[in-house]
């Protein structure tokens, strides 16, 4: 039997499909114009400032890679690791697979095919080969990733980025093997540095260190051609149960498209995505019975084992602390009936309203699991008790607006691009949009960010 990572090594270097099919374009193109969005809007991050200036200290290479979509120009390797971070440090970036698979793979792919002068097309389909391998990979594990410690976004980011970079060059089945390998020495990422700086830095260097293993391989170096699948491997390095399936054939990886069973979740809040059921019952509650914070003695979440684990900040005092905290979230959902950008300041964290609407937030769990999205319980759902007596109760909230099951409404992703390139004075936000909304017939990606760079 072909070992696994021999299977995806394969995979990468010659997929069962020539071009990314109609609608699974469709959804990586919606990928791709939203990771640029939240790219942009993260641009003037701490955390991104931060990694711009360890870059810029060990400076070297070709300048080929365009950095936040600006005039800049570093390496592929650093111009992805700063793209990434700043991609993931908003947390508003698309949801999928138990992580974040656009803000690893589409600043990884952007920063080799600007390099390389690869085409649009290309970009698609090497995207949909990380889609599935990641889909693949994760699929292997019975037990939650997160409760386990593990970011899958840092994890299974690194190896499927890694396969799609292979796909983008056309690497031989030898290198690809390689090049994967040593992806999984290359990843890591741990769920107790959320809320924190480190968090969107793990999306940053998982693209990065794909780039550095395909490069390595490309130089000859080699790994175990077992790595993923052996005993002492990636796979069962991740799983100290044992809960998975590491000898399984992968013989339809690519043939049956996981992409357009689970598709790509858009957030429309700049928060944890365990948040954003939450969030939409809140407002829709607070909206229908005109209801404000002091109408509230209690608001009450159910939500699951998962999430909570995911949501370990009960009383933030920054606007990074707050992106992974229920209790933020429904306070902000109930004052400003709202949870954007403008709320996401440490300012609005602190105000006097909104830290006594934090204190009346309660948290229970439960077990069920989405078989969709197993991070997350089956459903959530929302009780305020108001003090005139009466009880709001949502309900089961199944999907989170903007979720693959419950899409974005016509233009409301044009919208959110257009806000999120909103102050960026040297992007001309529509034009960059018609682009990225064009992808597949551009001929030279190196030209998306800025047209005349072609010319350079």
């Amino acid at each position: 039997m072909t070992s696994l990572t021999q299977t995806l090594a394969r995979f990468a270097s010659d997929p069962p499909f020539s071009q990314a099919p109609d609608d699974a374009a469709r959804i990586i193109r919606t990928g791709i114009i939203d990771t640029v969005a939240t790219m942009i809007a993260g641009r003037n991050e701490k955390v991104v400032q931060i990694v711009r200036q360890h870059v810029e200290a060990r400076r070297s290479g070709a300048a080929e890679s365009s950095v936040l979509m600006s005039g800049q120009r570093l390496p592929a390797q650093d111009a992805a690791l700063i793209n990434g971070t700043a991609a993931h440090a908003l947390d508003y970036d698309d949801v999928a697979l138990q992580g974040h698979p656009s803000t690893v793979l589409v600043p990884a792919l952007m920063a080799e095919g600007e390099a390389l002068e690869a085409a649009g097309a290309d970009l698609l389909r090497a995207y949909l080969v990380g889609y599935e391998v990641w889909a693949e990979l994760i699929s292997r594990d019975a037990d939650s990733h997160h409760l386990k410690g593990w970011h899958p976004t840092a994890v299974f980011g690194t190896v499927a980025a890694t396969a799609a970079l292979c796909c983008l060059r056309r690497l031989s089945i030898e290198i690809s093997r390689n090049a994967i390998a040593l992806s999984a020495s290359m990843a890591g990422g741990l769920v107790a540095n959320f809320g924190t700086m480190t968090k969107p830095f793990h999306a940053g260097r998982a693209a990065s260190a794909a780039i550095e293993a395909v490069h390595l391989s490309m130089y000859g170096m080699t790994a175990a051609p077992d790595a993923i699948e052996h005993h002492a491997g990636f796979l069962a390095a991740l799983s100290p149960k044992g809960n998975l399936e590491r000898d399984r054939p992968a013989d339809n990886l690519g043939r049956v498209l996981r992409i357009l069973e689970a598709g790509l979740s858009i957030k429309k809040y700049p928060m944890c995505y365990a948040t954003h059921r939450v969030i939409d019952a809140i407002i829709d509650l607070a909206r229908k019975e005109d209801i404000g914070p002091d109408d509230a003695s209690s608001v009450h979440a159910t939500i699951g084992v998962a999430q909570a684990s995911m949501l370990r900040n009960h009383a933030p005092k920054t606007a990074l602390e707050a992106k992974f905290s229920l209790e933020f979230a429904a306070a902000s959902a109930l004052v400003a009936r709202a949870v954007g950008l403008a709320q996401l300041t440490d300012g609005f964290v602190t105000r006097d309203e909104v830290r006594k609407a934090m204190g009346k937030v309660e948290i229970s769990t439960v077990q069920t699991k989405c078989p969709i999205e197993p991070v997350f319980a089956f459903s959530d759902r929302v009780r305020i008790q108001l003090r005139d007596g009466r009880t709001l109760d949502s309900g089961e909230i199944r999907f989170a607006r903007g979720n693959a099951k419950l899409p974005l409404r016509e233009g409301e992703l044009k919208a959110k691009f257009l806000d999120a390139a909103a102050g960026c004075a040297e992007i001309d936000a529509g034009a960059l949009y018609d682009r990225l909304a064009g992808l597949e017939s551009a001929s030279n990606v190196r030209g998306l960010a800025r047209p005349e760079a072609i010319q350079a």
